[in-house]
């Protein structure tokens, strides 16, 4: 008989989990809703979708207090620093979701203007297909990076490996390069 089944008046876990499970419960958006996707994420925020149940529904106006960049339509080239620096001046750790096509891969816009996706310029933990995607789909990608938060690890070289892990996505073919089934 082990410690779990004789003390039920205690709870167990490592240090590790309970940071985990706390930041996981607190991902904090900021918003950047460059065009019509970021009318689905503010329907997501309204009562019936209610990004409220997901712990989520105060999007952060400052960057010092988000965890979590929500890129919300294309983004141009002029864009492009900006949300860079709000990037930079996120706590860590942080994460980033691309909503719509345009964010993940320019959309129909291939032309000089527009970026061919977010991940030119940032990291992007999450893509969301369609054009303008679904508030439902914000929803699931919101709790993926609640789960991918309550599993990233703490240590010394979390830092490290978040900066390594930035670095080669950043290093990756661009989108604009790369060949498939409709080049």
């Amino acid at each position: 008989m082990g410690l779990e089944e004789s003390a039920p008046g205690f709870l167990l876990g490592t240090v590790e989990g309970v940071a985990g499970w706390a930041r996981g419960a607190s991902v904090y958006p900021v918003t950047f809703g460059l065009a019509c996707c970021s009318i689905e994420m503010m329907s997501a925020g309204g009562p019936r979708f209610d990004i409220a149940r997901m712990g989520s529904e105060v999007f952060r106006g400052s960057p010092r207090q988000a965890d979590l960049m929500i890129i919300a339509g294309r983004v141009s080239q002029k864009m492009a620093p900006i949300m860079r620096h709000v990037y930079d001046q996120m706590a860590e750790p942080k994460w980033v979701i691309a909503m719509g096509v345009c964010a993940s891969s320019g959309g129909m816009f291939n032309n000089y203007a527009i970026l061919q996706g977010a991940d030119h310029v940032l990291p992007v933990d999450v893509y969301l297909p369609g054009c303008p995607p679904r508030p439902e789909m914000l929803l699931n990608a919101l709790m993926m990076i609640k789960k991918h938060a309550r599993e990233t690890p703490l240590g010394a070289n979390r830092r490290r490996i978040a900066r390594a892990a930035e670095q080669a996505a950043l290093e990756s073919p661009p989108t604009s390069d790369m060949t498939g089934l409709l080049r």
